[in-house]
Order: structure tokens, then C-alpha cells, then sequence
């Protein structure tokens, strides 16, 4: 099939090294930088969240991107792109920011352990912000890889709100599904708050009843392929996803632990195109 991906853009939830290791984090470093070294361009995205010091990783605005508002249930919400770089990997990271968001330091739970209410509307802010920066910047993906739960709104706006735009009309989507959130349960009112464009009721029917693993059935809906990224993926998320008949690529102890993977996934980026 040849060479026919040139760019990919990585939406993640969390990246090393400014927020500490886990499986999503580490791939979420390492994965751009091996695959920028086999010679595709790459641009990363992720949450600018509180305990991020942006002092130490160097972060700065990009005020040209920046100043955007986003409405989620009629509440205009300013967006702030900032950038750093990982110094190691030659590449940059930009992060979608927003006080109201973003600034509390932890990420997905409060310092008791509960799910933030808001974690819906986060999700789509981020999902949404990274989709209007990225054209901004007028830079077109071949494939836009998603890692973790708040990137699981990008496929279903990039196949219902964005797929005319000429950034992303020949755009295809990858989502690696961890063990992250399954369980937790958003607001009654996360299915309202997510359409906007062209989207409909009828298109988020999934998310009546709104868990993290619906989320990622959805996620899985509108994505062109699916890659398992850890060994603990929901059990029903996995049959789910073989019965929509897209690409998959199984997780593999080894092929991630000897840095195999990027290889692989390199090649199902080639095979979805």
C-alpha cells in the first residue's frame, strides 16, 4: 500500500515526563518520538492540567493559537494553547488549557476520590480544542491516534462535525483503549452537552446510559481502527469493539516492552489508508 501516511497526530491523555509514568503516559512519549524517527511529521496534544508545573517543563502560550471560546451548555469557555518540548524526543507538545478545567491539580478524581462532575464537559472541551488548533494550525492528518479517556469525543466530532473540513476530510482515526475509567459514571446531562455541528441526539443514543465504558463504545463507533493498549480493556469493550468489523491490533506484553510496538503501529497506520 506504500507510504501513504505522512503526518499523525497523537491526542493523549497524558504524556511523560509532565505527568508521572503509567502505560498511557509512556506511550504517550515514546510512541511520537519513534514514529517522527521513521520520518513522519507528528504533533502531540494534551490537557494542561494543574499539576503540571509549567515553570520547571518550560511551558509558554502560543497567543496566536490562543483566545478561542468554546460553548458547552451555553457557557462560553475561553481556550489557551500552550507548548513545551521534550528536549530528548526533538518534539513539541501543545496543551489545551483552560482555568476553569484545567487549573485544579488533580486530573480525572478530586482528593477523595471521586469522578469531577465535570469530566463530560472537560472531555469535550479538550476533544474540541485540539480539533480547531490543529486547524489553526493548517496542518492536515493522515490518521489522528487517541489515547485515553478524554480523547474519546475526537472521533465521533471528526466524523460528524469536522469530516467536510479540508484539514481532516481524508483523516483517518485510531483508538487505544486502556484500563482507565471503566467503571466511572458522568451526569445525566453528558448526552446533552456533547452534540453540537450536525450532531444529533440519535448519533450519542449510546451514552443514555453514560459510563466510561460506553464513552469508549462510542469512541470505538466512529474510529477506523483499534488498538489494544493494555491487558486489563473491559471485557465487554473488547467484544464490543470485534463486532464493528474495523482493524484491530491486540495487545502484546512484548512487543510494548521491547519498544516493538512502534513498528506495529506504524504499519496499521499504513493499512488504514
Amino acid at each position: 500500500m506504500g507510504e501513504s501516511v505522512k503526518k499523525v497526530l497523537f491526542v493523549n491523555s497524558e504524556i511523560m515526563p509532565f505527568l508521572p509514568e503509567t502505560p498511557i503516559a509512556r506511550i504517550g512519549r515514546y510512541l511520537p518520538q519513534g514514529i517522527q524517527e521513521r520520518k513522519k511529521e507528528i504533533r502531540a496534544f494534551m490537557p494542561r492540567y494543574g499539576c503540571i508545573n509549567e515553570r520547571k517543563n518550560q511551558l509558554h502560550e502560543v497567543i496566536r493559537l490562543s483566545g478561542m471560546n468554546i460553548i458547552i451548555g451555553d457557557v462560553d469557555r475561553t481556550l489557551v494553547i500552550k507548548v513545551a518540548s521534550i528536549a530528548a524526543a526533538r518534539i513539541q507538545v501543545y496543551f489545551i488549557d483552560n482555568d476553569d478545567f484545567f487549573r485544579r491539580k488533580q486530573i480525572t478524581y478530586d482528593a477523595d476520590g471521586k469522578f469531577f462532575e465535570d469530566n463530560g464537559q472537560r472531555a469535550i472541551f479538550f476533544a474540541r480544542g485540539v480539533l480547531e488548533t490543529v486547524k489553526k494550525l493548517r496542518w492536515a492528518p493522515d490518521v489522528i491516534h487517541c489515547h485515553g479517556w478524554i480523547s474519546h469525543l475526537v472521533p465521533l466530532y471528526l466524523k460528524k462535525v469536522y469530516n467536510g473540513d479540508p484539514i481532516f476530510s481524508d483523516s483517518k482515526v485510531v483508538t487505544s483503549f486502556y484500563g482507565d475509567i471503566e467503571s466511572d459514571v458522568f451526569p445525566a446531562s453528558f448526552k446533552e452537552t456533547v452534540p453540537f455541528g450536525g450532531i444529533g441526539l440519535d448519533d450519542v443514543s449510546i451514552l443514555d446510559n453514560p459510563t466510561g465504558i460506553n464513552l469508549a463504545e462510542m469512541a470505538a463507533t466512529y474510529s477506523d481502527g483499534i488498538i489494544f493498549g493494555a491487558p486489563d480493556v473491559d471485557a465487554n469493550l473488547v467484544e464490543f469493539c470485534k463486532g464493528l468489523g474495523v482493524p484491530m491490533l491486540p495487545f502484546d506484553e512484548e512487543s510494548i516492552s521491547s519498544g516493538r510496538y512502534i513498528d506495529e503501529y506504524d504499519g496499521f497506520y499504513q493499512q488504514l489508508k
